[in-house]
């Protein structure tokens, strides 16, 4: 008697179990969500390996991918490379027409990504690629299609990618 009633709970502990863990394997960034480098500096992948935003570079901030919870910080991409780096007073910003851009001051815009078609959301996924997601939620860019210096497990170098070294290990 015991064991057909603890059979049911154990399986229903397991089917909320899967179903939790499916859930955290992306959480979406949508339209319109922001950050800065003063106060809300990355998006976090969901075990919080990895995270997606601004780090310091000079006297400045950079938009790259990084290796988060560690204070020496380790970048695995960045946005815009040749770039200098930009002020405390910008923005990244996924905007409410799907685009993923830099704000910087008097209305000046860098774009991070250029997707074949709108984004609705985006995501840190845990394997360190930032996707954009269309409303049918296929990706349409990927940061792991726009290789800087570094190649991540499960990132492939394709026919036409390069890598690019960086200048230092303080300058991407």
């Amino acid at each position: 008697m015991a064991n057909t009633l603890y059979f049911p709970l154990l399986l229903l502990l397991l089917s909320a179990f899967s179903t939790a863990t499916a859930q955290q394997r992306h959480s979406n960034i949508s339209r319109g969500t922001f950050l800065t480098p003063g106060s809300n500096l990355s998006w976090l992948s969901p075990s919080g390996l990895y995270a997606f935003g601004f780090y310091q570079q000079g006297n400045g901030y950079a938009v790259g991918i990084f290796l988060a919870g560690i204070a020496e910080k380790t970048i695995v991409w960045t946005a815009n490379r040749d770039d200098p780096p930009v002020s405390k007073n910008a923005t990244l910003l996924l905007t409410t027409d799907g685009r993923l851009v830099l704000q910087l001051m008097q209305g000046q815009e860098r774009s991070i990504a250029d997707p074949d078609e709108p984004a609705s959301s985006a995501s840190m996924l845990d394997s360190g690629n930032f996707v954009l997601y269309s409303s049918d939620q296929r990706i349409v860019w990927q940061s792991f299609e726009n290789s800087t210096d570094t190649l991540l497990p499960g990132q492939r170098l394709t026919a036409g990618q390069q890598l690019f070294s960086s200048i230092s290990q303080t300058n991407h």
